[in-house]
C-alpha cells in the first residue's frame, strides 16, 4: 500500500491560531518540526517553513504594537493629569511611576535644579529604599545625571560602576553603591527647543543588574521628561498666576482702603469746616474729633493743663487731679480761673502730669507728627513755631495712617481756633483793661457809667468779683501781661497793666482771694516762666469797692515782699496786722474796719456797747465778774454780749491768732478816738 504524504494546510492552520492566541515564538517555531515529523514533503514544508517565519514577524510586530499601546496609553494618562493638575507632587510622582513601571526598572527618579546653589538635588524616588541615595545632590558635570543637566542630551550605562565615561565623585558613588544601581538611563527635563532649552531637571530608570536600554526605552523615557518638564513649568506659571492674583488683590484691597480713607477725609475735612464756619468752639472740635476717631478727646494749653475734654477725661487728669485755675472741665465746657488749686499730692500729679503731656508735645512739634507716649496719641497745636497747645487722644492704642491723619489735621483747625479766640481775647481784653485803669483811678467819678460800660464789655461789675494784682521782674513785665490774658482765657475776667503790676479781676466761685492768688501765682509762673508774686483781695462789688480792693491788694503784696514771699499767693486777711506793720501806707483805719468792723456797724446801729464790752472782757484776762464791775452791769448782761459778740465775728474769734488781732485793733480804735 502506498505511502500518500501529508498536506502543510493544519500546520499553517496551527500557526494562524497559535499567532491569534499570543503564543510565544518557541511554539510557533515548534510547527514547522511537527509538519517534518508528519511528512510533509519538501516543498509544502518549505511553505511551512516560510510560514513560520512570517508568523513570528508578524507576532513581533504586535509586540511592539501592543508596548507601543502600552506606552501611548500611560502617556495620555500623564497628560490627563496635567490637564487636571492640583498637586505638582502628585504628577511627579505619578510619572516616575510610570516610568519605572513602563521601562521595567528597579527604581526610578527625578531631579531638578536648584539655581541658587547651582546643583540639582533629588526631587522624586520610586523604588528607592537608600536615605543616603534619595538626599543626594549632583553638581553639574558630575556622575551621569550631572552630565544630563550639563549637556542636554540623554545619557545611558549597562553597568554606571564601571563606566569611564562620567566623572565619578566620593559621595555620588557611595549612594549608587548604598542603592545596589547598576544600569542607569537618564534624559534631560527641557523647557524650549532647540540651543535655547534650558535644562530645569533630570529623569531616570535604573536598574540594580546589569542591562542594555534600547532606543525605544530612550525615546519613551525622554517622552516622560517633557510631561515633566511642562507639569512643572505649567505649576510654576499658576504659582506665578496665583500669586500675582494676590498682590493684584492685595493692590485692590489698598485701592479700596486708600479711597475710603481719602473719602473718609473729606468727609472729615467737610465736617470740622463746617463746625469752624458755624462759629464752633475748641470743645466742640474735641467733641467731632472723638467722634470720627471713636476714642476721647482732650484739648490741653501751652502749660498742659486740660481746656476741654470728652468722656471720663473731662474732669481734667484721670487721677482726679484740676486745672490749678481750679473749674472741672467737662465735655463741651473750658477752663474758668480763679478756683482754689488742689494741694499736697494732687495737685503735684497734675503739675507733673502736665510737664509729660508738654514734653510729648515738645516731641510732636520736632517729628511733625503725633507721638505715642503712657497709652494715648499726643499733636502739638501750633502757631508757627509757637506752642499754644496740644490735642490728646485716649482709647485708640494702634492708630492707622488715615486716622493718623486725620488726628494731626484736627490739631490744624484747633490751633486756627485757638488762634483766633487769643486774637478776639486780647483785642477785648484792651478794651477791657481801659475799663480796669478808669476803675482804680477814678471809682467815684461816674460809678453809673462804669457799672454800663462793663455790662457792654461782658463785665458784670455789681456782680462779686476778686481783684489781684501779681508782680515779677522788670525783665518778664511783658510775659507777666500775656500770661494774665492766657490765664482768664475763657473764664470771663479781665486784666490790665497798671503801675508795673498785672491786675486780674475775675468773678467769685465760692472760693476765697487767698486761695485764688497761690492759684494765680502758681499759673502765672508756669506761663511766663518765672516767679511771680500775686496778693488777692475781695469778694468786692461795685466800682468804690473793687478799687478799695486793688489798694488792700498792692498794700498785701508789699507786705508779702517785705516777708520774703516772693513767688507765692496771700490775700491781707491772711497776713493780718502784720500786713499793717509792714505795709507803705499803714491803713489803721482799714485794719479796724476790717477787724472790728461787724461789732462798729452794730453799736452804730443800735446802740449796743459791744465794742466797749469786748475792751473790757480782754482788760481783764477774760474774767466775767471783772469785767461786769468794769461795765457796772449784771454778770448775765456780759454773757449775752458775749454771745452776740461770737454770733457777729464767729466761732474762731478767741482763738489765740484772732485774740491778738482783735485786741490790736480795739487798741488802735481806742488811740485814734474810737
Amino acid at each position: 500500500m502506498s505511502h500518500r504524504p501529508t498536506s502543510a494546510a493544519p500546520h499553517l492552520r496551527r500557526l494562524f491560531e497559535l499567532l491569534a492566541a499570543g503564543a510565544p515564538a518557541e511554539e510557533l517555531g515548534a510547527v514547522a518540526a511537527e509538519a517534518r515529523r508528519a511528512g510533509v514533503d519538501a516543498r509544502d514544508l518549505a511553505e511551512v517553513e516560510a510560514a513560520t517565519e512570517a508568523a513570528l514577524r508578524v507576532r513581533n510586530t504586535l509586540r511592539q504594537h501592543r508596548r507601543r499601546e502600552t506606552e501611548l496609553t500611560a502617556l495620555f494618562d500623564t497628560a490627563g493629569d496635567l490637564a487636571a493638575l492640583r498637586d505638582l507632587d502628585a504628577v511627579l510622582r505619578s510619572i516616575v511611576r510610570r516610568a519605572r513601571m513602563l521601562l521595567g526598572t528597579d527604581t526610578a527618579y527625578l531631579t531638578l535644579a536648584d539655581e541658587e546653589a547651582g546643583d540639582t538635588y533629588m526631587r522624586v524616588t520610586d523604588g528607592s529604599v537608600s536615605e543616603l541615595f534619595q538626599n543626594l545632590r549632583l553638581q553639574l558635570g558630575e556622575g551621569l545625571g550631572g552630565l544630563v543637566a550639563q549637556t542636554a542630551r540623554p545619557y545611558a550605562s549597562p553597568d554606571y560602576r564601571t563606566d569611564g565615561r562620567f566623572l565619578h565623585t566620593g559621595s555620588i558613588d557611595a549612594g549608587v553603591l548604598d542603592e545596589g544601581l547598576v544600569a542607569i538611563l537618564g534624559v534631560p527635563l527641557l523647557l524650549g527647543s532647540g540651543s535655547g532649552g534650558q535644562v530645569i531637571g533630570a529623569l531616570f530608570a535604573a536598574d540594580r543588574t546589569p542591562r542594555t536600554f534600547a532606543p525605544e526605552e530612550v525615546a519613551l523615557l525622554c517622552s516622560l521628561a517633557d510631561h515633566a518638564a511642562i507639569a512643572i513649568d505649567t505649576a510654576r506659571t499658576m504659582a506665578d498666576a496665583r500669586l500675582a492674583l494676590a498682590e493684584l488683590a492685595e493692590a485692590n484691597a489698598v485701592i479700596r482702603e486708600h479711597s475710603a480713607a481719602m473719602q473718609r477725609a473729606a468727609e472729615s475735612h467737610d465736617r470740622l469746616t463746617d463746625l469752624v464756619l458755624r462759629g464752633g468752639d475748641v470743645s466742640d472740635v474735641a467733641a467731632a474729633v472723638a467722634g470720627l476717631l471713636k476714642g476721647e478727646v482732650a484739648v490741653h494749653d501751652g502749660s498742659g493743663w486740660p481746656l476741654t475734654a470728652t468722656g471720663e477725661h473731662g474732669g481734667g487728669f484721670t487721677d482726679g487731679t484740676e486745672h490749678p485755675a481750679g473749674a472741672e472741665v467737662t465735655a463741651g465746657a473750658e477752663v474758668t480761673a480763679g478756683a482754689e488749686v488742689t494741694a499736697g499730692a494732687e495737685g503735684a500729679a497734675g503739675a507733673e502730669k502736665a510737664a509729660a503731656l508738654v514734653a510729648a508735645a515738645e516731641s510732636s512739634r520736632a517729628t511733625a507728627h503725633a507721638v505715642f507716649r503712657d497709652g494715648r496719641w499726643v499733636c502739638a497745636v501750633l502757631a508757627g513755631q509757637e506752642l499754644l497747645g496740644c490735642l490728646v487722644l485716649y482709647g485708640r492704642p494702634e492708630l492707622d495712617d488715615p486716622d493718623r491723619r486725620l488726628f494731626e489735621r484736627s490739631s490744624v483747625v484747633t490751633s486756627l481756633l485757638l488762634l483766633l479766640r487769643r486774637s478776639v481775647a486780647e483785642t477785648e481784653n484792651r478794651v477791657r483793661g481801659d475799663l480796669i485803669t478808669d476803675l482804680l483811678t477814678a471809682p467815684d467819678r461816674d460809678p453809673a457809667g462804669l457799672v454800663a460800660r462793663g455790662r457792654r464789655l461782658g463785665i458784670d461789675l455789681d456782680r462779686p468779683h476778686f481783684l489781684l494784682v501779681a508782680r515779677t521782674g522788670d525783665a518778664a513785665r511783658e510775659r507777666l501781661a500775656d500770661a494774665a490774658v492766657q490765664y482768664l482765657f475763657g473764664c470771663g475776667g479781665v486784666s490790665a497793666v497798671h503801675e508795673g503790676a498785672a491786675v486780674l479781676l475775675l468773678p467769685c466761685d465760692g472760693t476765697d482771694p487767698g486761695a485764688a492768688a497761690r492759684a494765680a501765682a502758681a499759673q502765672l509762673g508756669r506761663l511766663a516762666g518765672v516767679p511771680v508774686t500775686v496778693a488777692g483781695a475781695g469778694p468786692a462789688a461795685g466800682p468804690r469797692a473793687i478799687a478799695d480792693a486793688h489798694a488792700e491788694g498792692t498794700r498785701c503784696l508789699r507786705a508779702m515782699h517785705v516777708l520774703g514771699r516772693d513767688g507765692g499767693g496771700a490775700c491781707a486777711a491772711e497776713l493780718g496786722f502784720v500786713g499793717v506793720l509792714l505795709g507803705d501806707d499803714h491803713d489803721v483805719d482799714g485794719f479796724v474796719a476790717a477787724t472790728l468792723g461787724p461789732l462798729l456797724e452794730y453799736d452804730a446801729q443800735r446802740g449796743t456797747q459791744l465794742v466797749r464790752t469786748l475792751r473790757a472782757y480782754f482788760g481783764c484776762g477774760g474774767s466775767l465778774t471783772r469785767a461786769k464791775e468794769e461795765l457796772h452791769v449784771h454778770v448775765n448782761t456780759v454773757v449775752q454780749r458775749l454771745d452776740r459778740i461770737h454770733a457777729l465775728l464767729g466761732p474762731g474769734w478767741n482763738t489765740p491768732e484772732q485774740t491778738l488781732e482783735l485786741q490790736l485793733a480795739l487798741r488802735l480804735h481806742l488811740l485814734s478816738g474810737g
